[in-house]
């Protein structure tokens, strides 16, 4: 029997999508301004992040909810690896550590997949559905404000294994709304993908708090300058 879990999520965080686009990191980076400082930053603590959601659903993968949104095609752990050597080096691992609202997001879901692990669901679809959908157009916009070269920082992006992305989302919905779930479960799902879509609002605010430090720390030197040049 069909859900319509795919319809039920989408409306059902329609709210929280809004508010985390909202973020001012977020807008800035929409709109073209990216600080490389603050985007290494962010590709770190999305590696924590989905380290955390693709060791649960390995573990997970059995349980009859988890099996139904199994894709590895989706994992994003290597070419996260790849990212981070472009940015930080070989020797990135000994400089990454995830910020405070990043371990409470890496937190939660290993408590979920420790403890309720349908809802990995809420999880995998709000990170993996959004790279998927907006992935393409993330990219350009982070290779141009941060004049990358072609397929260098940007391999987060990339996911190889689909060969399209439509009829994969199509197959993901399909997958979706065919998991035998109750309504009190289908509920709790959509919950946890608020809470998902909060950690995400939490993990950006603190790279827009880093964001305005470096541009107020570029002022201060300017004018500093400017001063010596007066003196």
């Amino acid at each position: 029997m069909s859900t319509n879990l795919a319809q039920q999520l989408r409306e059902g965080t329609t709210k929280s999508h809004s508010m985390a686009e909202n973020v001012s990191f977020v807008k800035s980076f929409l709109g073209g301004v990216v600080d490389k400082k603050s985007y290494r930053k962010l590709v770190a603590n999305l590696f924590f992040v989905y380290v955390a959601i693709e060791e649960e659903i390995e573990k997970n993968k059995e349980h009859i909810a988890v099996k139904s949104i199994y894709f590895p095609e989706l994992y994003r752990r290597s070419s996260l690896i790849e990212d981070l050597e472009y940015y930080y080096g070989s020797n990135w691992l000994n400089q990454v550590e995830p910020s405070l609202a990043t371990q409470v997001y890496v937190d939660r879901i290993h408590n979920v997949g420790n403890n309720q692990p349908e809802l990995l669901i809420s999880h995998a679809y709000t990170r993996y559905m959004g790279d998927l959908s907006g992935g393409q157009i993330l990219k350009k916009i982070a290779q141009n404000a941060m004049n990358l070269p072609d397929d260098f920082g940007t391999s987060f992006y990339n996911f190889n294994s689909i060969k399209d992305d439509k009829v994969f989302k199509d197959a993901y919905r399909d997958s979706l709304n065919n998991i035998p779930l109750s309504n009190k479960e289908i509920e709790q799902i959509i919950g946890e993908a608020n809470i998902a879509f909060n950690l995400n609002m939490k993990m950006f605010q603190e790279l827009n708090s880093n964001f305005i430090k470096i541009m107020l720390m570029l002022l201060l030197n300017s004018i500093n300058n400017f001063r010596k040049k007066l003196t």
